[in-house]
């Protein structure tokens, strides 16, 4: 069974329906936060893919989580090798940077169900390219990626790039993870940001809101993604 090793973020949220996707291909997810541990479960060549996955930090905060600093330079070593990776919001960030492109301050927060379209090169990738060209994603990020040279754009919003593969690593903006008990989680957290109290409680209503009609649909696609990633695996 091919390992895939999952570094997750404080506040980040954990693989959610990706485990059941990497399990139909015969793959298991395990988890590792390098925030609280210096050390992965297993050494690094005992996996067969990375999984990077969001959190509250960003890539220009190495100060204050000097713990990124390390993941960038795993990130850099491991997109040499040309081992496969996928990452999600801030994973997608990290690994764009550590292959060479930028992680800017978006033109605008996107949070909340929001359109995402297939371009047609994500329309013929292996990973991304199936179901529907335009589809409603789970988002929750400030900064988006300039992509490194030779990164493939696979998705995008009206604000800003969503997808890309580069070589054998693809990231999305989005969050094709997420479960129920993820986003009451990431709710919570929304209610003790500070800033304008109405705003909270209106995107926190709108995120609840968006689950009954699309979530169900957004898990399966979640596990659909992820299948498709592990089972290029072998």
């Amino acid at each position: 069974m091919a390992r895939i090793l999952a570094i997750t973020h404080p506040g980040g949220g954990t693989s959610g329906v990706f485990h059941d996707g990497a399990a139909r291909a015969g793959a298991a997810l395990e988890e590792w936060c390098p925030a609280h541990a210096p050390e992965p479960p297993a050494p690094l060549h005992a996996y067969a893919a990375l999984l990077v996955l969001g959190g509250d930090q960003n890539v220009a905060e190495q100060d204050r989580f000097p713990y990124l600093t390390g993941e960038l330079e795993l990130l850099a070593a491991w997109l040499e090798s040309g081992r496969p990776a996928f990452g999600v919001c801030l994973g997608a960030q990290l690994i764009a940077a550590a292959g060479g492109g930028e992680v800017v301050r978006a033109p605008e927060r996107e949070l909340g169900w929001l359109e995402v379209e297939l371009l047609p090169a994500g329309r013929e990738d292996p990973v991304l390219g199936f179901g529907a060209p335009a589809f409603t994603a789970f988002q929750w990020h400030s900064w988006a990626v300039e992509p490194p040279p030779g990164a493939v754009a696979l998705a995008a919003s009206p604000v800003c790039l969503q997808a890309f593969r580069l070589g054998a690593a693809w990231g999305v903006q989005y969050h094709p993870e997420v479960t129920a008990a993820i986003l009451e989680d990431w709710i919570a957290d929304l209610h003790g940001e500070a800033g304008d109290p109405l705003t909270r409680e209106r995107d926190a209503a709108a995120i609840r809101a968006g689950m009954a009609p699309h979530l169900e649909r957004w898990n399966a696609y979640g596990t659909e993604l992820f299948r498709r990633f592990a089972a290029r695996l072998g």
